[in-house]
C-alpha cells in the first residue's frame, strides 16, 4: 500500500491496476528521469487531492480562495513526499516484488528519494503556515502521520487507520485554510447561495477552529472511504481475501447513501457564538433562515448523481474481487477505491451546497485517466 500526504492505498488512479510497464530504453536520458519521477511521485494519482481541500473548503460554507489554494499546494507536496519516503522505506521489497520500480531498477538513487522526501513537506509546511497556524497545525499532523504510516505502521494493524487519518485531515487542512487566509473573506449567505464577499463590512468567515468542526462530518466519511480501500489493498499483491472486498462494498454502498439522501447546510454549525455569520450585520441577529427548496433541491440532485459516479467507479471491481480474489483483480479494486474518490469529493461539495466546486473536481478525472494511460500510478 503506498502512502501519499493524502491517500491510501497502492495509488492507483487507473482501474487497471498491476504492475508498470518496463521503462522504454529508447527515450532520451532526461526524458527517462522525467519519467521515473513521474512514477516514483506517482503523478498520474494527484488528481485525488484538490477535492479534498475544496471539499473541505464547502464543508465549512466558504468559497474558495487563496488559502484554498495554499491548502492545495500544501496538500501536493505532502502527497508527493509520502510517495518518495514510501519507495525508499520499501526500496528492498520492492527489488523483489516490484523491480521495475525507480529505484529497484536504479533510474532514482535512493538518497535522492530520500532528499526529496525531506523537502517536499518543508515546503508544504510553508504554504500552509501562510494560511494561518491552525493550518500549519493540521498540516503538521497531517505530515507526521505521513511519515508514521510509511516508516512504522504501514505493515501493522493500525496502516488503514493511519491512512484514514490522512485523508480526513487533508479535508480539514482545506477547511481551516480557507477559513484562516487573511484575504479571503468570501462566505455563504444562506438566502443568496455564494457571495464574492460579506454582505456588511463587519461580515465575517467562520474562525478555523469552527470551520474545522464544520467539516469533521465529510472528513469522517472520507477518510473510512479510505480505510475500507486501505483494507482491500492488504491483499493486493497475493490475493485471496474475499472478506475485505465484501466488507469495503457495503461500506461503499453506505457511503454513497449517505452522501446522495443526506442534507447538510455549510456553514450553519460552524457559527460561533456572538460572532457574526456571512451576509450578517453586527449586532444584529443571528441569521437562522433555512435554505429555500429552490437552492437546496437542485444541490441535493447534483449530489445524489456525482454520489452514483462514486457508486459506478467504486462498487463493480470489489464486487469482482470478492468473487474471484486474485491479485490482478484485487489491485484494480484498489484503483478503483482511489478513482471513486474524486465523485465522493465532488459529492460532499455539492451537499454542502458548493455545485460549482463539485463540478471543478469532477472536471479532473478527465485528466486524471489520460495521465493515468501515460504513467502507471502503481
Amino acid at each position: 500500500m503506498r502512502a501519499g500526504g493524502t491517500t491510501a492505498p497502492t495509488d492507483s488512479l487507473s482501474g487497471a491496476g498491476g504492475t508498470a510497464p518496463a521503462p522504454d530504453r529508447r527515450t532520451t536520458p532526461r526524458v527517462g528521469r522525467a519519467r521515473a519521477w513521474a512514477e516514483l511521485l506517482r503523478v498520474s494519482a494527484l488528481f485525488t487531492v484538490p477535492g479534498d481541500a475544496l471539499a473541505g473548503a464547502a464543508a465549512a460554507g466558504l468559497r474558495p480562495g487563496r488559502g484554498t489554494a495554499l491548502a492545495v499546494g500544501a496538500s501536493l507536496c505532502l502527497y508527493e513526499a509520502g510517495m518518495a519516503l514510501n519507495d525508499w522505506a520499501d526500496r528492498d521489497e520492492d527489488a523483489v516484488d516490484r523491480p521495475h520500480r525507480p529505484i529497484p531498477s536504479g533510474r532514482i538513487a535512493p538518497a535522492a528519494a530520500l532528499g526529496a522526501a525531506g523537502a517536499l513537506p518543508a515546503a508544504g509546511l510553508a504554504l500552509a503556515a501562510r494560511a494561518g497556524r491552525p493550518a500549519l497545525l493540521v498540516a503538521s499532523g497531517l505530515a507526521a502521520t505521513v511519515w508514521a504510516y510509511d516508516l512504522r505502521l504501514k505493515h501493522t494493524k493500525a496502516g488503514p487507520a493511519a491512512m484514514a487519518a490522512a485523508r480526513g485531515l487533508d479535508l480539514l487542512l482545506g477547511a481551516t485554510a480557507s477559513a484562516g487566509a487573511a484575504d479571503n473573506v468570501a462566505g455563504r449567505d444562506r438566502d443568496t447561495g455564494p457571495l464574492a464577499a460579506p454582505a456588511h463590512p463587519g461580515a465575517a468567515a467562520p474562525r478555523p477552529l469552527a470551520a474545522a468542526r464544520s467539516a469533521a462530518p465529510a472528513a469522517a466519511l472520507l477518510g473510512a472511504h479510505t480505510y475500507a480501500v486501505t483494507a482491500v489493498s492488504r491483499n493486493e499483491a497475493q490475493g485471496g481475501s474475499t472478506t475485505a472486498p465484501l466488507a469495503a462494498l457495503g461500506a461503499t454502498a453506505a457511503f454513497g447513501l449517505a452522501v446522495a439522501g443526506g442534507r447538510h447546510r455549510a456553514g450553519g454549525p460552524s457559527q460561533a457564538p456572538g460572532r457574526s455569520g456571512p451576509g450578517h450585520h453586527p449586532g444584529g441577529p443571528p441569521r437562522t433562515t433555512p435554505v429555500p427548496a429552490s437552492v437546496l433541491v437542485p444541490d441535493r440532485l447534483l449530489a445524489a448523481a456525482l454520489a452514483a459516479a462514486y457508486l459506478r467507479t467504486a462498487a463493480p471491481p470489489l464486487l469482482h474481487a470478492a468473487l474471484n480474489p486474485s491479485p490482478a483483480l484485487t489491485q484494480r479494486a484498489v484503483g478503483g477505491g482511489i478513482r471513486a474518490m474524486i465523485p465522493l469529493q465532488a459529492a460532499l461539495a455539492a451537499r454542502a451546497g458548493a455545485p460549482a466546486a463539485a463540478l471543478a473536481v469532477m472536471g479532473l478525472v478527465p485528466v486524471a485517466r489520460k495521465l493515468a494511460r501515460k504513467v502507471s500510478p502503481t
